[in-house]
């Protein structure tokens, strides 16, 4: 098929999602698909630029600045976005390209205008993969009321729904959501795992066995560290694990929490914490094989939920997770039923620190635990699975 791809993060970013595109767009090529991938680009001058990217085409069309920005600046800059990318593809060679199904991936929920555009002009199938549901999100952190700027925002949202010919949620429990959506004639919505290609071979910058953690089982987070990810309660458990001199706690990433916890950890004098800068996304597997555990923070008001990618990374390297999420989280249900490490749903740090304790005396006791996190990630999460069930749902 010919498909085109919209997206608003792609490499050189080093964000889970510019993973995730850059391993699909992998996979549609591997599986003989012609791909092109329409990305907003606001540092080039030129209208639009075409590349190649390991068999996909990838077309950057010059719109606003939409990171690293005021919130102000941003939406304007969002919901310009579609439209100056539309503008500029119909400049570009591929103006008359016929596609015959549209995917895009949200975030950002401002693709829809875009999205239209092509199924119209093409009078092909879309289909919307959905990773987190904004404004809703939000709302649930406490980072939005209900007023005006939530109703403009779910209006938007709900406009790139209306799009969609096909959804594809990240769990099951994220369906509820759509119930009204699915009301409507030729509409289907599903579960689209979220997806990992398989593993790069290149050394790790970051050598634990060089810092104070040498020789230690170490827990290892790598992503980003923000408000939705509610990690002060790790720094909580490290210290409460201090007197445990075979334990220890690496922090990779960046976000808007970075530079606050990493300054917290050193008021606290936590000698068993270290922080390291964002890596580039094809040092992760050899970070992991340094390591004991992975773990996975979200913020206990989530209401929706969230199969994060670093839990993909971790199964992926046969790393068990200690995770803290929301109550009645999908994850915590996949991390149970499959027996591939443990999860508080409390929020209360004695509880995580039980379990913690329990996860150190099940590593040095059970052989077969990296064997099933491996087998979870094959079974669950592999990108050929992920491309499979695209195509298959733009084709019915």
């Amino acid at each position: 098929m010919q498909i085109a791809l919209i997206a608003d993060t792609f490499p050189p970013l080093r964000t889970s999602g510019a993973v995730q595109l850059r391993d699909l767009s992998r996979e549609f090529a591997r599986q003989g698909h012609d791909l092109t991938v329409l990305l907003p680009s606001a540092e080039q001058q030129e209208r639009w630029r075409l590349e190649d990217f390991e068999g996909a085409k990838v077309l950057r069309l010059k719109a606003p600045r939409t990171k690293d920005i005021g919130y102000v600046r941003r939406t304007l800059g969002e919901l310009v976005m579609p439209f100056a990318m539309l503008r500029n593809l119909r400049k570009s060679p591929l103006a008359n390209e016929r596609w015959d199904g549209v995917v895009w991936y949200a975030p950002s929920i401002f693709h829809g205008p875009l999205a239209s555009a092509i199924k119209k002009s093409t009078a092909c199938k879309g289909y919307l993969v959905i990773r987190d549901i904004f404004p809703e999100w939000a709302v649930d952190m406490g980072l939005m009321g209900r007023g005006l700027p939530y109703r403009f925002f779910d209006a938007v949202a709900r406009y790139q729904y209306s799009v969609a010919d096909v959804i594809g949620v990240q769990t099951p429990g994220n369906q509820g959501y759509f119930d009204r959506w699915c009301e409507r004639p030729g509409r289907k919505l599903e579960v689209l795992q979220n997806w990992l290609d398989k593993p790069a071979q290149t050394p790790c910058s970051i050598r634990v066995s060089q810092t104070q953690l040498a020789g230690r089982k170490v827990f290892v987070y790598a992503g980003n560290m923000g408000v939705a990810q509610g990690m002060d309660i790790l720094l909580d458990l490290a210290e409460r694990l201090r007197s445990r001199s075979d334990v220890g706690f690496l922090f990779v990433g960046r976000g808007s929490d970075a530079v606050r916890l990493r300054n917290a950890a050193q008021a606290r004098q936590l000698d068993n914490v270290i922080f390291f800068d964002e890596i580039h996304p094809d040092e992760i597997p050899d970070l992991y094989a340094q390591c004991s555990a992975g773990i996975v923070a979200l913020d206990p008001r989530h209401k929706s939920h969230n199969i994060p990618g670093k839990f993909l990374t971790y199964m992926q390297s046969g790393l068990p997770v200690l995770a803290n999420v929301n109550a009645g989280n999908d994850l915590a249900s996949l991390v149970r039923d499959e027996q591939v490490g443990r999860v508080c749903e409390s929020n209360q740090t004695e509880e995580l620190l039980k379990h913690a304790m329990n996860l150190l005396d099940q590593i040095d006791t059970d052989a077969d635990l990296p064997a099933r996190c491996r087998g979870l990630f094959e079974r669950e999460f592999s990108v050929e699975q992920a491309v499979r069930q695209i195509v298959m749902a733009l084709s019915a």
